[in-house]
């Protein structure tokens, strides 16, 4: 017996060896594929095709990696529980909308805040110099083509066949974040070599934004740097002072020199007397009226909206009757939209849209806050939020991604390094 018993242990802790083995295994496997995804996705979601198959791939590797099994832990994120109450009001607005009439191809867009989920889930301290390489490579690829086009082919925008296509709004939002992000890590890194890149790449991207067509964006960019660099430099007066003397400076000799910009502006204010005579075929003519006649829907129904998908429904009900067919003679886009976040949720489901979205970016917010990135978590919503009062910001294409996996990269860093990413 004594001879069978100790046959037996060595046996067991054979099998003990082998199985802790096959775990490490299975558990270096999960990892480096969820390196990969995480540098992929940061790459492919720029893209037309390849991005269909980074979020795929993203949600893939998270239920792999046991995302469903810690799904409670991740939605104590306040920013998650808001992101799926957000999505939650906007699906049920289907339930008093005209679907399938009134289509599916904008009202989506919003869902894709659910990538936060997984995005989030899958980071870890490994895991985030591939998250971090895969977004900066994404991101420099598609800055450098644009810049590649404008000086070469003088377009707008970056536009490549069955690939990718970001027209000027899209690929101004995304020159506005790039500003956003530099100036904050240029405002808190202490090496000076690494703070003054970060300040040229800030000027750099503000100097390419200037030479797009975006007003609206470009504004956001412009009042949300001011507002960094107050909360950044707000208790060294002197700093400040010095700080946005240089911002103003920059901003007005971009303004001066960019012949871009001098055209928009005077087309804003052709579009302005264009406006007094109650002629609204322009570009800031077109705004104001589809806002006017947006505001004037939501007030038919305020609390609940016209139902998810609604938009050009909502819209062609009212230019025909609203203020006696005032805006008929206005163009209607294929894929219309009402040009601003607020509105466009707003016509969707009503108040309680409205306040799902407010809730959103408050929760945002203090996501950010709790791990000590309140100011940063301050401009990034603030952005967020200005440049979708001239556009559906968060509905562009790559654009509310981005403001994502950044959001995710600077909570995961904080959660494995215990300091701010700049440090």
């Amino acid at each position: 017996m004594a001879g069978r018993s100790q046959t037996r242990e060595p046996q067991m802790h054979e099998k003990l060896a082998g199985s802790s083995s096959s775990l490490q295994d299975v558990y270096e496997w999960r990892s480096m594929l969820a390196k990969f995804t995480l540098l992929f996705f940061g790459i492919a979601m720029w893209y037309k095709w390849p991005s269909y198959y980074g979020y795929s791939f993203l949600v893939l590797i998270w239920i792999l990696d046991g995302g469903l099994r810690g799904f409670r832990q991740t939605i104590r994120e306040p920013f998650v529980l808001a992101i799926l109450v957000f999505c939650a009001v906007l699906a049920l607005g289907i339930l008093w909308s005209d679907y399938p009439k009134s289509g599916y191809f904008r009202w989506n867009k919003y869902f894709v805040f659910l990538v936060f989920i997984p995005l989030l889930s899958l980071l870890n301290k490994e895991r985030l110099p591939w998250a971090i390489g895969g977004l900066l490579i994404g991101y420099f690829s598609v800055f450098l083509t644009g810049v590649y086009q404008w000086v070469t082919m003088g377009e707008q925008g970056t536009s490549i066949p069955d690939l990718i296509r970001m027209n000027y709004l899209h690929f101004s939002v995304m020159l506005g974040i790039g500003v956003i992000l530099a100036l904050y890590l240029a405002g808190t890194n202490n090496n000076r070599k690494v703070s003054s890149v970060l300040w040229f790449l800030a000027v750099l991207f503000l100097f390419i934004q200037f030479n797009q067509h975006g007003r609206g964006p470009l504004l956001a960019t412009v009042l949300t740097s001011v507002l960094l660099i107050f909360m950044l430099y707000r208790t060294r007066i002197k700093i400040l002072l010095g700080v946005m003397a240089s911002l103003i400076t920059v901003v007005l000799v971009l303004a001066y020199s960019s012949d871009n910009f001098q055209e928009r502006v005077a087309h804003a204010q052709n579009d302005i007397e264009l406006i007094q005579q109650e002629k609204y075929a322009t570009s800031l003519g077109y705004r104001l009226a589809i806002w006017d006649i947006g505001l004037h829907a939501i007030a038919q129904k305020p609390l609940f909206g016209h139902g998810s998908g609604m938009a050009l429904s909502s819209f062609e009900k009212n230019v025909e009757t609203y203020k006696g067919g005032l805006y008929t003679h206005i163009w209607k886009e294929p894929k219309f939209h009402y040009h601003n976040d607020l509105i466009e949720i707003g016509i969707y489901v009503g108040a309680i849209g409205l306040m799902a979205y407010a809730f959103l970016l408050w929760s945002w917010f203090q996501t950010l806050r709790a791990h000590q990135l309140g100011i940063f978590g301050a401009a990034l919503v603030c952005y967020a939020f200005l440049a979708g009062l001239t556009d559906t910001t968060l509905i562009y294409n790559s654009v509310p991604t981005l403001l994502l996996a950044i959001t995710a990269i600077a909570i995961s860093w904080q959660k494995e390094h215990g300091y701010p990413i700049h440090t």
